[in-house]
């Protein structure tokens, strides 16, 4: 991983716990030159009548793939998606699509999909990208073909990140995107009952705390997002117990539901037990790039482990802090019973080359 560069035009921001204002003592975090950033703000809570929910969601299913056609169907029966909700594609089966071939894939969606689908959920776990794009992030924010040329750079800001917004295709224009991904149909498929059973199993009044792993690491590229880590005490009314430690020194744990750190690789996961609906995901180059060839962990190991959704870069984006999920926000979100791809995605200030992956529609937070 490289080390960020950035212009000295940037103007710096503040990180800001949504639930409790400002934190002091948090490092300063660079904005995008050209566009200001999402006003931070005081979130309220999420009920389920604001969250997403299945009629929401369109799913998108790959005729080409086997895996696309049995998870899909499977998918839709499990979510009870109507017919008009399922869109069937014919796609190469490769990691890669090239402009030409999502422009097609974009167009088909476009002209399927009526504004009441607010997200998608793609049924394969290859392509996962759009050349230096992720796919997610080229089908909610559109292709940006300009940050090829240098995948460090800073990438347009998301309008949604950190907002209230409740709809996004609705008041934004964007269909939020995530993918479906594991290594086969039995661990997508178990994927996908973690999700169904993650709704209210954290928050409830009585019931012991989920917890918050925030890992520290000697690795210095990868670790910057330990200065934004709150403190232990935050989000424990809500019923969420945040520990920060040195992953060195992590012997094990249960009912975990987000767990973030810096690393190349993910030795700890054996240890962690998941409630359903956990989050979980590492700093580092290519943990979007799902072919294994890199020697760096993937989403698909959170996955694999029993998390229920996941984030990962799909070309070097250096350790841009605002490239990757920042923690204060993930948190405060999902926590007032935000979905997993609302908490994710308002997660991500810069997120064109973010791979969100999991199912969409966990909320171990709603409210009734």
């Amino acid at each position: 991983m490289k080390l960020a560069r950035v212009s000295r035009k940037l103007a710096p921001i503040f990180f800001v716990l949504l639930l409790g204002g400002s934190l002091p003592g948090l490092a300063q975090v660079p904005a995008h030159d050209t566009t200001q950033a999402p006003a931070l703000h005081t979130a309220v809570p999420t009920s389920a009548a604001t969250r997403l929910l299945p009629q929401d969601i369109g799913l998108v299913i790959n005729m080409a793939d086997p895996y696309s056609v049995e998870l899909g169907r499977y998918y839709a029966r499990k979510r009870g998606l109507k017919a008009r909700q399922i869109l069937r594609v014919t796609l190469p089966v490769q990691a890669t699509l090239n402009e030409d071939q999502f422009r097609l894939l974009k167009r088909q969606i476009d002209i399927h999909f009526g504004s009441s689908v607010q997200a998608l959920a793609l049924a394969w776990a290859r392509p996962y990208a759009v050349e230096c794009n992720s796919i997610t992030g080229a089908l909610t924010l559109g292709f940006d073909a300009g940050l090829c040329r240098s995948t460090c750079e800073p990438s347009r800001p998301s309008p949604y990140a950190n907002s209230k917004t409740r709809r996004p295709h609705a008041e934004l224009g964007l269909r939020l995107t995530m993918l479906l991904a594991a290594r086969d149909v039995p661990q997508a498929k178990a994927l996908v009952d973690r999700g169904v059973a993650a709704i209210r199993v954290a928050g409830l009044r009585g019931a012991p705390p989920a917890k918050a792993l925030l890992f520290t690491t000697p690795d210095k590229a990868r670790n910057v997002r330990a200065k934004s880590y709150p403190p232990s005490a935050m989000l424990v009314a809500q019923g969420l117990s945040i520990q920060v430690m040195p992953v060195e020194a992590f012997a094990g744990a249960a009912r975990v539901l987000l767990v973030e750190t810096g690393s190349v690789n993910l030795p700890f996961l054996p240890k962690i037990q998941w409630l359903p609906g956990g989050l979980g995901d590492h700093l580092t180059s290519y943990g979007g790039r799902l072919d294994d060839s890199h020697g760096q962990a993937t989403v698909l190991d959170w996955i694999t482990a029993g998390a229920t959704a996941s984030h990962g870069a799909v070309s070097e984006p250096c350790n841009h802090k605002q490239k990757f999920p920042n923690p204060q926000w993930l948190m405060s979100h999902y926590v007032q019973g935000s979905s997993a791809i609302e908490a994710y995605w308002k997660s991500v200030l810069w997120p064109q080359q973010s791979l969100f992956v999991g199912e969409p529609l966990a909320a171990p937070f709603a409210r009734q």
